[in-house]
């Protein structure tokens, strides 16, 4: 529920708190004093449009706070906290939202910034606003299908996904078919490109080392002669018969002389072990070059071999390579998409009766649903239209009646279509069914739908009387009324109040009227004015807002009633107030009667239950062997029926 509401800078309202409690509060005030920006208010907190139009004249920025209680366990403290906010002690949400007056909007979710659109993702767990613009969505189809199907508890999200795999099956199999040669087409290009790979069978990294093997065979001779030269210098020329002076003898000769001279000085045992190493390491050297010259590869033949191979890489990674840079890695990655493309490319007639095949499925899936929403449908009609006429009938329109029309949605060219029990549908992904809210006014007046049929305050009592109806099947937990009781009047403004203060009994409601007859019914009071009687020309009209109790609670629906504070119309309005509280009062006792009456029943249904399973019992084991006769049996199943259907 909302236990705060804080308003700065916005229109009339300078800076204003809302104390916000349980129950139904009503929010009254002259014509013009700012009630409006009470709901402006609500709306900007919770995601609504920013208007930098509505920040109040010499304000920077108009900024709304709120602080809303939680269940630490729901779906939108989970939101929170997936936003990066927190909860106060658990379950205390404190939001805010700034509009500047250059048009920036600014959002706080739980003490941390967020996108404006997550206050909007929070509203449809915690808030819904009725305005009087809802009176006209209320006369669109869309609009009455939606609440039809929340008073009969349907999901649509089942059948919109089965809608989705159907018209998936049916876009695939007529592109396949339409394009049947363009695809052809591009089918054989992909075999004769993956023929072309596979032919050549190109390995990942491979042009890295047929370049290095190019280079290698292309520089053979120079590469021999550079490492003839060095095994030479290192170990001498084995075909020079003069021999000659090489650098593994010279070491040698320097390693021999520095060991005769071994323990005389360590740091000269030092030096004598390095020339060891340096005999050793330049003896391997010379080994290595002489096996580097026996193995060197300088086959002509096999270099023309390896540039070819590199020409059909090149060719291949230039056809088919997305970055040449990948080399034949690239190529593979096509080659891979490719075959998955081919896939989805067979328009052979087996591949075309497959897909056939499925899409009959899908749609035969789609018509089986469609039949069970529109059974659903039928028969929530005829509860809802019974509900809604006798919450009309307390609504000073005992002769109305709403009828909830639901009818085969025509079908039409160019729109999905399906045979739907045993008829040609159009489909969507809300179902096959019109669904249409119709008023007669009187018993002997043709229905007439809402558009046409209704008046505005006709439309206001409907849709009071529909969310009446609805409060079981409504999650969220507040609701605000925005002058729905525009046009209405006398005894139907009192029935009402009763029915907000019945909504209330659920659900936090939040009123903004101009009746006295349902302010009556509040359970909190708060009132918006001018303590300054308005602008004077040099200053700016601000706006106040006060809870009122007691003496000033009668003064202000005396001035509500009659626009003064006479005697007469003071006592009018605490005559109105006693009325309601003992109308309340009467309420109560009937819902804790009948809360009473339901748990009696459940409690002799369970004794009756209990009572019969011991009979069973103690016959049982007088006589193991005996059965009850089948009137026994039928006899037992009736008081069990009528004991659960009374519980």
């Amino acid at each position: 529920m909302l236990e705060e509401l804080r308003i700065r800078g916005l229109g009339v309202i300078d800076d204003a708190v809302l104390p916000l409690r349980p129950g139904l509060s009503v929010v009254t005030g002259e014509t013009g004093a700012g009630k409006t920006m009470v709901v402006t208010g609500l709306l900007l907190l919770f995601g609504g449009r920013a208007d930098a139009a509505r920040v109040r004249a010499g304000a920077d920025a108009a900024v709304v706070d709120g602080r809303v209680d939680l269940a630490p366990d729901s779906a939108a403290a989970r939101r929170v906290l997936d936003a990066g906010g927190e909860l106060d002690d658990g379950t205390g949400l404190v939001l805010r939202r700034t509009v500047s007056a250059s048009g920036r909007s600014r959002a706080h979710v739980g003490g941390a910034p967020a996108p404006v659109a997550v206050l909007g993702e929070l509203a449809e767990h915690l808030l819904t606003v009725h305005g009087q613009s809802d009176q006209l969505r209320l006369t669109r189809p869309a609009e009455q299908r939606v609440l039809l199907d929340r008073f009969a508890g349907i999901d649509l999200q089942p059948f919109a996904a089965a809608y989705d795999r159907w018209r998936a099956a049916a876009a695939e199999l007529a592109d396949r078919t339409a394009r049947a040669t363009e695809l052809r087409r591009e089918a054989d290009l992909l075999r004769h490109g993956l023929a072309e790979i596979e032919a050549a069978a190109p390995q990942p990294g491979e042009e890295e080392e047929l370049a290095r093997a190019a280079a290698r065979l292309g520089a053979a001779d120079a590469l021999r002669t550079a490492a003839r030269t060095g095994h030479d210098a290192l170990l001498g020329n084995p075909d020079d018969p003069l021999g000659g002076t090489d650098a593994v003898a010279l070491i040698a000769t320097a390693q021999r002389a520095l060991a005769q001279q071994a323990g005389a000085d360590p740091e000269l045992d030092q030096l004598a072990a390095r020339a060891a190493d340096l005999l050793a390491e330049a003896g391997e050297l010379g080994a290595d070059l002489r096996a580097y010259t026996d193995h060197l590869d300088a086959d002509p033949d096999r270099l023309e071999e390896v540039q070819r191979r590199r020409a059909v890489l090149a060719g291949l990674i230039r056809k088919y390579a997305d970055d040449p840079d990948r080399g034949a890695a690239g190529v593979l990655d096509w080659a891979r998409d490719a075959a998955g493309r081919l896939t989805s490319l067979d328009v052979s007639e087996h591949a075309i009766a497959e897909l056939t095949a499925c899409r009959d499925a899908a749609a035969e899936d789609v018509a089986a649903r469609a039949v069970e929403l529109s059974q659903r449908r039928h028969a929530a009609a005829r509860a809802l239209a019974d509900a809604v006429s006798a919450e009309l009938g307390g609504l000073a329109m005992p002769r109305a009646r709403l009828l909830v029309d639901v009818r085969p949605r025509p079908a039409t060219a160019g729109s999905p279509a399906l045979d739907v029990a045993g008829g040609r549908r159009g489909v969507g992904p809300d179902g096959s069914d019109e669904v249409e809210l119709l008023l007669a006014p009187a018993p002997h007046t043709a229905p007439l739908p809402l558009g046409r049929g209704a008046s505005g305050g006709e439309l206001s009592r409907v849709m009071l009387a529909l969310e009446v109806c609805l409060a079981g099947t409504d999650p969220v937990p507040v609701l605000v009324f925005d002058e729905v009781d525009a046009g209405v009047g006398g005894r139907a403004a009192v029935e009402v109040g009763r029915r907000l203060a019945r909504l209330a009994r659920t659900h936090q409601v939040i009123v903004v009227t101009h009746l006295p007859q349902v302010a009556a019914y509040a359970d909190h009071h708060l009132v918006v004015d001018r303590p300054d009687g308005g602008s004077d020309g040099a200053r700016v009209t601000t706006s106040n807002v006060r809870a009122v109790t007691g003496a000033d609670r009668v003064a202000e629906l005396a001035r509500m009633l009659a626009g003064s504070e006479s005697a007469t119309a003071l006592r009018h309005a605490a005559e109105l107030l006693d009325e309601a509280a003992a109308d309340q009062a009467a309420a109560d006792q009937a819902a804790a009667d009948q809360a009473a009456a339901g748990e009696a029943a459940a409690g002799e249904a369970a004794a009756g239950e209990a009572a019969a399973g011991q009979a069973a019992a103690d016959r049982a084991t007088a006589s193991p062997s005996a059965k009850p006769s089948a009137a026994a049996r039928r006899r037992a199943g009736t008081r069990r029926a009528a004991s659960a259907g009374t519980s």
